[in-house]
Formats: C-alpha cells, structure tokens, sequence
C-alpha cells in the first residue's frame, strides 16, 4: 500500500480549506439572489408540488365528508369508467388534433418572422411592427373572443356585413365545424406569435456578423445566407421551445375554447379542459375529472421525453 507523503497530504487540505472558503464567499456573495429565488420556490412548492398528492383522487371514489385519505378506494374503475364511454373518446382526439394543428401551424409562423424582422433595416419600422406583434399576448382570451365575434358573428359581424355589401350571403362562421376551426386556429397563432417572435430575435443576436460578411463577400445569397447561418444559428432555441411545446400537445387552453365554444360546435371544440370544468366542477364528479387530467399529464410528460430523445440523437437535448 503506498502511502502519500505528509506535504502531499497537508497540500490536499489546504486546497479543501481553500475551497470551502471560497464556496462560502461565494454563498454570502449571492444572498440577495438566493432571497429573490425564494418566492419562485415557494410558488412551485405551495401550487406545483403539494396539489400533486391530490393526483390520489383519480383512484377513489372522492366525497367531501369522507375527505382526501378517507374516501374508499376503487382503482383503476375511473379510468375504466372514462375509456369506455365514447363521448370521452372524442374530447381527448379533439384536444389532441386542436393542439396538434397549432403546432403545425403556430410554431412555424414566429420563426419566420423573426427572421424577417432580422433582416429589416429601418429601426423605427421594426420597433413598431415588434410592438404591434407583441401587443396581443397581453391580451386576455375574453378580449380576444369579444373581437373574434365582432368579426365573424352571424348577425353583426363585420365580416358578414362586407358580404352583404357586396351581394354574398352572410355565413354563421362561428356555428360550422370547420370555419369554427379555422377561426380558433388563427385567433391561438395571432395572440401568440409575437411572444415566440421576440424569443427567436433575441437568439439571432447572438449570431456574429462577421458570418454574413464572410458569406455576402463569397457570393451567397440573402437565401442562402438565412438557411445556412440564421437557421442553424438558432437551432437550439427551436429544439428547446419545440421540447416544450411538446409538453402541450395534450392542454388546450381553457378560456381560448370556452369563450368561442357554442353547442353547435361542441363535436369539435369539446376538450379535456372543458370537460374537466363542465363534469368535475359543475356537476362534482371530482374523482373522474382527475383521473382525465391525470391521463393528460402523463401523455404530455411523454411526449417530452419522445421529442427529447429525439433532439439527443442530434445532440440538442434539453436534459
């Protein structure tokens, strides 16, 4: 057995000493950062985590006077009771077809306008059009359908009332299937765009010019120049918000829907959101609601983990 020489050891302390004083310079250094985080935690502690052991209720029959822990337990029969009723069926195949059409469609869109917006040179042009884009996202959903029914209402819409100027009959948009579709799709992409727009302009600065220069003097056009240095210069932040907008292929939101919804069209714009708020809360079936939204989560946690493994293969994993 060799033995380390005493200086050797006496050095290996003085390094461990060393290092737990910086660490704790550090520590003391950072303190109003560590204050300013604790709110964060606290939120994800007290509305993230602890509302998870509620997740119990999707395997008991849940009333209030029995509680939480004390309400008989049953099993998988909710998840039996959801699967075989067909009305089920459809809301989650609307919710997940809803979610998938904005992400074909929706992710796209705020990639391409970043990159045209990239490309503008006229600083007050592009400040405002930024402003413009970015302008909807602070809208509530409530605003957004008020506008999306003075547009398109059957009676008073401002759409219809131009048909009839020009001789065309006026159309109920909002009460068919598909131009109720059309009109969710676009009113999700419009309030949205701009969010993800400022995201991706904020990665393209970190692009050297000197790529474009380099490019640009080789010949290679404006075309050429977005494919092969802006495109792959934010490659990671598309994977990364793709990750994550994978994680909501299965969660509609709520007040999008219900604020659009009417019964002529609940065959396509019934969702598990809906769902959850019309038999869950409105008509206190507590245990079976949870069981839906427990069925949810773990698609979506799937999901995530699919499109992760996928980006890892080409080294762009988020975890």
């Amino acid at each position: 057995m060799k033995l380390e020489p005493d200086s050797q050891i006496r050095r290996d302390a003085s390094g461990a000493a060393w290092s737990t004083r910086a660490f704790r310079k550090r520590l003391k250094r950072n303190v109003p950062l560590y204050i300013m985080l604790l709110p964060v935690l606290a939120f994800y502690i007290i509305f993230k985590y602890i509302p998870m052991g509620g997740l119990i209720i999707a395997f008991k029959s849940y009333n209030f006077y029995d509680g939480i822990l004390h309400s008989p337990w049953v099993g998988f029969k909710n998840f039996q009771m959801l699967f075989s009723n067909a009305q089920t069926l459809s809301i989650i195949w609307n919710t997940f077809w809803l979610s998938l059409l904005n992400l074909v469609v929706g992710f796209p869109i705020p990639i391409v306008l970043a990159i045209l917006l990239n490309e503008v040179r006229t600083t007050w042009f592009k400040r405002w059009v930024q402003t413009i884009l970015y302008l909807p996202h602070f809208f509530s959903w409530v605003i957004v359908s008020g506008i999306v029914l003075t547009l398109f209402a059957a009676d008073y819409g401002s759409v219809n009332k131009v048909l009839m100027l020009v001789s065309v009959e006026p159309k109920s948009f909002l009460y068919d299937p598909l131009s109720w579709t059309l009109i969710f799709l676009g009113s999700g992409v419009w309030k949205e765009m701009g969010f993800s727009t400022i995201i991706y302009l904020a990665a393209l600065t970190t692009i050297d010019p000197a790529q474009f220069e380099s490019a640009s003097m080789d010949g290679a056009s404006k075309g050429r120049q977005i494919w092969h240095i802006t495109i792959p210069g934010i490659r990671n932040t598309i994977i990364l918000l793709l990750i994550l907008a994978m994680g909501r292929v299965m969660e509609v939101g709520f007040d999008h829907v219900y604020n659009l919804q009417n019964a002529a069209v609940s065959g396509v714009s019934e969702v598990i959101s809906t769902y959850i708020y019309k038999i869950g809360l409105q008509q206190a079936q507590f245990s079976l609601t949870t069981a839906m939204g427990l069925f949810e989560s773990v698609i979506s946690f799937t999901l995530v983990l699919l499109a992760n493994w996928l980006a890892r293969k080409y080294d762009y994993a988020l975890f």
